[in-house]
């Protein structure tokens, strides 16, 4: 059983022992977690979607991206989606790892998540979790995905700003990048950018972006190895965040998961074995309809 007030006050004052708590509950659909979730009113705290392919420097990007904020005195959340272990469906933690010298600063919290199978490049509590984690008083919430792919779409529509971050030698990624992270990216970030063929890679970028119009969407240069262009990185990223954007994305994966929601909700409320027994005895008669059966249930 969740104490309500107890942990919603202990995560409002920004404790991340009681906020970790919280978020495994949540994880673990925990008795009492959607009367928690019900009770909470989150802030328009900025969510910052990170994604790209392995190897990009996702994780070394962040951790100076972390710096960046904190130096500013800012206070940083982040959701790493690990790939799930096949033996236990839990994280692998290896962004804990890359980001281990911002694990115990007293101004950021890392939680690394499992995938857990769910596709869209997010775990499928993500949303919840970012709607806790705005109750916390955080000044910046980073989402960082698993992979890359036409299926991480979904982190665009749950962040504010949405980076892709890609390496010199990704000519290949070219080739998904016209079959949708163009529409999903706000910021392309070529890190490791020291490589040859990084200026052309990026022009190719632009060039890319010109075609199809996204006269918003903005290329950085970055070493995040060695803290190069970050200052220009979180100049784009303040810039994108003045700019009036249109919710639609948004609204279409709150309505998926308010129907996820509904849906799970109608089911508690079925009895399945009853419903089996049920279907046992009406599947013997010879007038047997699976739709007429089910109709009794709507």
């Amino acid at each position: 059983m969740l104490e309500i007030e107890s942990i919603k006050n202990g995560v409002q004052s920004g404790n991340f022992l009681t906020l970790a708590k919280a978020i495994s509950a949540i994880e673990n659909n925990a008795n009492d977690a959607t009367q928690f979730l019900e009770s909470l009113r989150p802030s328009a705290i900025p969510i910052i979607g990170i994604t790209g392919p392995p190897g990009a420097g996702k994780s070394t990007l962040i951790a100076a991206l972390i710096q960046e904020w904190v130096e500013a005195g800012k206070r940083i959340a982040v959701l790493s989606v690990d790939p799930s272990s096949p033996f236990h469906q839990g994280a692998i933690l290896g962004d804990r790892i890359r980001m281990r010298e911002w694990y115990l600063h007293p101004q950021v919290f890392i939680r690394s998540l499992a995938s857990r199978g769910h596709l869209g490049g997010l775990n499928s509590t993500t949303i919840e979790l970012t709607t806790l984690l705005q109750c916390a008083g955080f000044d910046m919430i980073i989402l960082e995905t698993v992979g890359v792919g036409q299926s991480e779409v979904e982190v665009a529509a749950l962040a504010d700003t949405t980076l892709v971050v890609l390496v010199p030698e990704a000519g290949d990624d070219i080739q998904m990048m016209k079959s949708g992270l163009m529409e999903v990216a706000n910021i392309f970030i070529v890190n490791k950018s020291d490589r040859p063929d990084a200026n052309a890679f990026t022009a190719h970028i632009q060039q890319m972006l010109l075609e199809n119009h996204a006269t918003e969407t903005s290329v950085v240069q970055t070493i995040a190895s060695q803290k190069e262009g970050i200052g220009e990185l979180v100049k784009a990223i303040q810039h994108h965040q003045t700019i009036a954007h249109q919710q639609s994305s948004k609204q279409r994966l709150m309505l998926s998961k308010t129907m996820q929601l509904i849906v799970a909700k109608k089911m508690q409320q079925l009895d399945y074995a009853t419903i089996e027994t049920e279907l046992a005895k009406a599947m013997q008669t010879s007038s047997f309809n699976i739709f007429e059966f089910a109709k009794q249930y709507y």
